[in-house]
């Protein structure tokens, strides 16, 4: 095979893919467009294939284009990482760290705690990625995924961060207008529910004096996006059942009233760290799972609902 580049090209044209255009690219690395036109085009002829297709303002991969670049992706990751170990820096993290979690933790949950990790860790640079999707951690070269684990992460490390439970509600908005339900059932027959793509095939479950009801809501909306849905709900559009961390702190401040409060949800899940086990190997993976598991074990959450509840009572 053909020589297909060194590492600054590979490095080029990923960051030009991501960018989608080869100007916003060149600025970054301090290029010109044309240079980085040439880039991409030596490498399509050292591969014998077209890598990307191009547009007078921005370029598309083509199916080995998005092939090539997962490849390089992987590749610049583990360079990076050798370099980090030969350099011997296990005692000072450093380096790009490369996180997903879904919207409703990252955005209420993980955002907030995020600067007081930059501020321990300096060298460290984070990407992170909020999307409510199933990820695959390696093919899309991600150091640490913050999840719900799954059957298919077997061949994964997976640890435990903390265990939430799933709460019904709705804002007095929604109430004012549409009353609250009774019984399981009536949320079914009389009310219109928001839920979430990524969790729509659960069941809502509730515990009752006669066992566990089971019921499947129709969704009157139904986002691919937790925050987007949590949004809805504060915003009094339906009935949702959440996880905890998203809608405690409106319960506790009345933007959001419980829905059949002695019929609780009996599901406990698992919020885990997600990660390859060789990462660990890496300062930087090693601290974030750390910072994770001393921040959120402990469910802050909860903490600021009783702080909240006993300043009331101390007015």
């Amino acid at each position: 095979m053909s020589h297909i580049g060194e590492l600054a090209e590979l490095r080029a044209f990923v960051r030009s893919v991501e960018l989608g255009n080869f100007s916003a690219a060149a600025r970054e690395l301090k290029l010109t467009p044309s240079t980085l036109s040439k880039v991409v085009t030596r490498l399509e002829q050292a591969l014998g294939v077209a890598l990307v297709k191009r547009t007078t303002r921005q370029i598309a991969t083509t199916p080995e284009g998005e092939l090539f670049a997962a490849r390089c992706r992987r590749i610049l990751a583990e360079m990076e990482d050798a370099e980090v170990e030969v350099s011997r820096s296990r005692e000072r993290p450093r380096g790009r760290l490369r996180i997903h979690a879904g919207p409703g933790f990252g955005m209420l949950q993980f955002l907030p705690a995020l600067p007081r990790f930059l501020e321990r860790h300096p060298e460290v640079q984070v990407d992170v990625m909020l999307e409510d999707r199933q990820v695959d951690i390696a093919r899309e070269n991600l150091d640490i995924s913050i999840t719900v684990p799954r059957p298919d992460h077997g061949h994964l490390v997976v640890r435990k961060l903390f265990e939430f439970e799933r709460l019904t509600v709705a804002a007095p908005s929604y109430v004012k207008r549409h009353g609250l339900p009774r019984t399981p059932e009536e949320i079914v027959a009389q009310h219109r529910c928001v839920r979430v793509a990524s969790s729509a095939a659960m069941p809502w479950q509730f515990t009752t004096p006669t066992g566990v009801r089971t019921i499947e809501p129709q969704p009157y909306v139904l986002a691919n996006n937790a925050a987007f849905a949590t949004r809805l709900v504060f915003d009094g559009v339906g009935i949702s059942q959440m996880m905890e961390f998203q809608v405690i702190e409106g319960l506790r401040d009345g933007r959001l009233v419980p829905v059949l409060p002695r019929y609780p949800c009996p599901i406990r899940q698992v919020m885990g760290a997600v990660y390859a086990h060789e990462r660990t190997r890496l300062p930087r993976v090693k601290v974030m799972l750390d910072f994770l598991e001393e921040t959120f074990s402990p469910l802050p959450w909860r903490r600021a609902v009783r702080a909240g509840r006993s300043a009331t009572r101390a007015r």
